[in-house]
């Protein structure tokens, strides 16, 4: 019965996601790592890693990742429809009762205070990632990193995929030795 744990699992997940991608990211771990263990925060980190160097949607290829993982082709398509389907019914009935609202002081205060709640979850994400590398290979590589990774997408305004290209690059050809 795990492709059930996998559709409960991803279903949750997106139906909370509210935002998309990085809303639901933070909501797939919790159910992929400490709430079923499917996955370790290093394999999770690794997946995300992957993921986003891919294009398409993050939530599809994690779904499609973990599903593989851990029931087969048939974990597969169920995670990944659990991950697509609530997610395309929601769209359709929220734009149209936003299109129907869409002047609402109540529609516009929602959607503008839900966004700081998806940016905490976020940065609980991104601390609980960051806890690896710092502990592989300490915490100042592991600031520098991500110091070089903000000012390489902010300022130099390169694509994320290059940037995690660059990492596993950089870590592959320097930190092997430091591990």
């Amino acid at each position: 019965m795990e492709w059930l744990k996998l559709i409960y699992g991803f279903f949750v997940a997106n139906v909370l996601g509210y935002g998309g991608g990085p809303s639901s990211i933070p909501l797939m771990y919790e159910e992929i790592v400490p709430h079923y263990g499917w996955l370790t925060d290093e394999q999770f980190s690794n997946m995300l890693a992957l993921g986003n160097a891919l294009p398409g949607p993050i939530a599809t290829k994690i779904a499609t990742y973990v599903g593989y993982d851990v029931y087969g082709w048939l974990g597969l398509i169920a995670a990944l429809l659990a991950t697509i389907l609530p997610s395309a019914a929601a769209l359709i009935i929220l734009l149209q009762v936003m299109q129907k609202y869409r002047k609402s002081p109540v529609v516009k205060g929602m959607t503008l205070l839900v966004q700081p709640v998806i940016a905490v979850m976020m940065a609980v994400l991104t601390w609980k990632m960051a806890k690896g590398p710092a502990n592989s290979i300490g915490i100042w590589q592991t600031l520098f990193i991500a110091a070089v990774a903000l000012w390489a997408i902010k300022r130099l305004k390169l694509h994320p995929a290059i940037v995690i290209v660059a990492a596993f690059a950089y870590g592959g050809l320097v930190l092997r030795y430091n591990v």
